[in-house]
């Protein structure tokens, strides 16, 4: 049979099945692809975000805005039911309307939602920040890029060198120092990015991950202000580090004087510290965004006692007698609001707890089982990768080393399809790649579903 090159599949049963499930999805989201069509009137691309319309139907479905129990299940205006997998790309880790949150949001409304001052609650929530993630002192910004760019402010203010390391292949936002990668050895911009007369050659770094040589000789160089890394690669195709390779990164970044910031913004699915305290990880800042307050836009983050010190020399704790200003580059005036701070205490509190936690890495086992499980019947040359409460399946047989290794598995066409096929049976996956998330309001059932329509979509494109 002809063959994609890495897939062992059909390229001609792809292509088929993929002009089936369109019509089909045309068939059944028609009120979505009118609102869509309407949006085009009034939105850049059609819809509130840009990235709304990346959903492979052609349009993005509109969630009809319908009463629902607390969990992970909605309805669209077309009458269509779903299970969500894609939990607004980890941004709705919660679930969806969890009681708690709803309830501290209305509470802290009915006072103020934007105060410039804090709150009661301001104090429990930097105290359990400091006792889940282990770092000593944190700041509120209102997503992770924002939190992204104060580490790297402040690693510049600290170090005085100007380049910040990342690892091809990652997502850290909208950093533009974090918009390169490496393609056959060559720095380029990553998924065709303007460059935005963004220097990049002078200010970025970027080297594969898992390469401690290529590592080391980009830090000793010496002017590497920090490296900004997920601990385990997720937004490429799921990328583990290999045996060693963050106590290497941890001591180069010491031996060279560089700030380790650790970007736990999608790996914080390992459990209620991340993966920074399941696998007793140092960084001098960490970072956490999307989930930290359930889907309230914010994010935090935390440096280490020596760190700290360090900021404090040129940015002195306590603020001067002489008036002046207190923007030090980075902030806003919505940052640490009350609204987010009242979400932060419920959802630390009350949703993303130990008990949760544990519920969600049994049911992100059973969904990553049911993957292989389908993949092992056919033969397929396939695996499910999975990081705590995230799932992914990735079209190798082998865990991929780096994102060289994993661009020469994927596979657009059939990502596509993947996606479509679940999406036309009630099943949501994030549109940017493969991933599956569970939440506390994730139930058996619901995993047992995607796992059913996984199988469906394994046997029809063998067939």
């Amino acid at each position: 049979m002809t063959e994609t090159t890495n897939t062992a599949v059909n390229a001609a049963r792809v292509e088929e099945l993929m002009r089936a499930e369109q019509a089909r999805y045309a068939a059944t989201h028609a009120r979505s692809g009118a609102l869509y069509k309407e949006g085009k009137g009034s939105w850049l691309y059609g819809a509130p975000s840009h990235w709304m319309r990346r959903w492979i139907g052609g349009w993005p479905i509109y969630v009809q805005d319908a009463p629902r129990d607390y969990g992970v299940r909605f309805s669209d205006v077309d009458g269509n039911d779903y299970v969500d997998f894609c939990l607004g790309d980890t941004g709705g880790m919660c679930g969806h309307g969890h009681p708690a949150v709803v309830e501290a949001l209305a509470r802290q409304a009915r006072v103020g939602s934007s105060l410039m001052l804090p709150t009661g609650d301001a104090q429990w929530v930097g105290d359990e920040l400091k006792r889940r993630f282990g770092l000593p002192y944190w700041n509120l910004t209102t997503s992770a890029s924002d939190a992204n760019r104060a580490c790297i402010r402040l690693a510049r203010m600290i170090t005085g060198r100007p380049r910040v390391l990342v690892f091809s292949g990652c997502y850290h936002g909208s950093v533009e120092e974090a918009h390169v990668e490496l393609s056959e050895g060559d720095v380029r911009l990553r998924n065709g990015i303007h460059p935005n007369a963004f220097p990049h050659a002078e200010l970025s770094r970027v080297v594969e991950f898992n390469d401690v040589p290529a590592l080391a000789a980009a830090l000793r160089a010496g002017d590497v202000a920090c490296v900004l890394a997920e601990p385990v690669m997720t937004n490429y195709g799921m990328i583990s580090p290999q045996p060693g390779f963050h106590e290497a990164l941890r001591r180069l970044t010491r031996e060279t004087g560089t700030v380790l910031v650790i970007d736990e913004t999608h790996t914080l699915s390992s459990g209620p510290g991340g993966y920074t305290r399941a696998h007793w990880l140092e960084p001098d800042m960490f970072v956490v965004g999307k989930a930290i307050a359930g889907g309230v836009p914010a994010a935090a983050f935390g440096l280490s006692q020596a760190t700290a010190e360090r900021v404090w020399e040129v940015l002195p704790p306590v603020p001067p007698t002489v008036r002046q200003s207190a923007h030090a580059g980075f902030g806003g005036t919505l940052a640490g609001n009350a609204l987010t701070v009242a979400a932060m205490r419920a959802v630390l509190s009350q949703v993303l707890t130990h008990e949760a936690f544990e519920r969600m890495l049994a049911l992100s086992q059973r969904l990553q089982q049911g993957v292989d499980d389908s993949i092992a019947r056919r033969g397929l040359p396939w695996h499910a990768a999975r990081v705590g409460a995230r799932v992914e399946t990735l079209f190798c047989a082998e865990e991929p080393r780096n994102a060289s290794d994993m661009r020469r598995f994927r596979d657009g066409a059939l990502e596509g399809l993947l996606h479509l096929y679940l999406m036309n049976r009630g099943v949501l996956i994030t549109p940017f790649h493969n991933m599956m998330l569970c939440c506390p309001g994730t139930a058996t059932d619901d995993v047992d579903r995607h796992n059913a329509v996984f199988d469906a979509f394994v046997g029809a494109l063998c067939a």
